[in-house]
């Protein structure tokens, strides 16, 4: 089964894909997972990565799915859009997700998936000198988002919020 369907490029839970015009770049079920949007506005060439935890220290043995994890997921998208003629220094990043979904008595820090998934992916991509150009981050709802490379709009669709575009 292909994930474009007519020009919409989809990605999944721990997925990563590169979007060109005339597609766009849609991902879904952001809860406290962080959707991570890397484009070239010049060039129009875009990447989305849908990462799930932190840090790769995470995995547990066995095969390691890298777009999964913070850490070797902006650095595949990185490396991708590269590959693809992108310029390191007209890299820039949109970033929404990292809700915290459910309430918790207590303030233990595996129960904060969502700010941590958020403080990691701030971090990697100010260690790697990409610009945040806007977020939509936190709260306690879920999000879709869909990325125009054509126009670099991001289009945020929270539950209960309605649509946003940045």
């Amino acid at each position: 089964m292909s994930s474009v369907v007519g020009n919409v490029v989809k990605v999944g839970m721990a997925d990563l894909k590169l979007a060109k015009p005339p597609q766009t770049i849609r991902t879904s079920g952001l809860g406290s997972c962080v959707g991570i949007i890397m484009y070239d506005d010049r060039l129009r060439i875009s990447g989305m990565a849908h990462i799930m935890l932190p840090d790769s220290t995470f995995a547990r043995s066995g095969q390691l799915n890298r777009a999964k994890y913070a850490d070797t997921a902006i650095t595949d998208l990185l490396e991708n859009l590269l590959e693809q003629g992108a310029s390191k220094y007209r890299m820039k990043a949109k970033i929404a997700g990292g809700a915290q979904m459910f309430k918790f008595s207590s303030s233990n820090e595996a129960t904060r998936i969502g700010p941590r998934n958020v403080e990691a992916v701030k971090r990697i991509l100010a260690d790697a000198n990409v610009p945040i150009m806007f977020e939509d981050v936190g709260g306690n709802s879920g999000r879709t988002i869909e990325f125009d490379p054509e126009s670099s709009v991001l289009e945020i669709r929270t539950v209960n919020k309605g649509v946003i575009q940045a």
